[in-house]
């Protein structure tokens, strides 16, 4: 299964970069888009959860690093006063 990074710069000025077990987050951020906080939020609850689920169908179990990146996603959403995500860069 093909993996990707994203790279993302929070309002707060803090840059991350997330790991997806397949291409799906591509088809839920735009590379160089700016996502108000929610929004963000949804698109890559979505994607993350979708890319869990793939590796759930090929391999019997979802997978647990997808997990830790929506986790890692959460937490600095709820640190976030407002603003927008960068997708800075996605990277294949």
């Amino acid at each position: 299964m093909p993996e990707m990074h994203v790279r993302l710069r929070w309002p707060d000025g803090t840059t991350d970069r997330v790991y997806s077990p397949s291409l799906v987050l591509a088809e839920h951020l735009e590379e160089g888009a700016a996502y108000p906080l929610e929004e963000f939020g949804r698109r890559s609850r979505e994607a993350l959860t979708e890319a869990s689920e793939r590796v759930r169908a090929a391999y019997g179990f979802p997978c647990g690093r997808a997990a830790a990146s929506l986790a890692g996603i959460e937490a600095r959403l709820a640190r976030q006063s407002g603003g927008e995500v960068v997708v800075e860069a996605i990277e294949r």
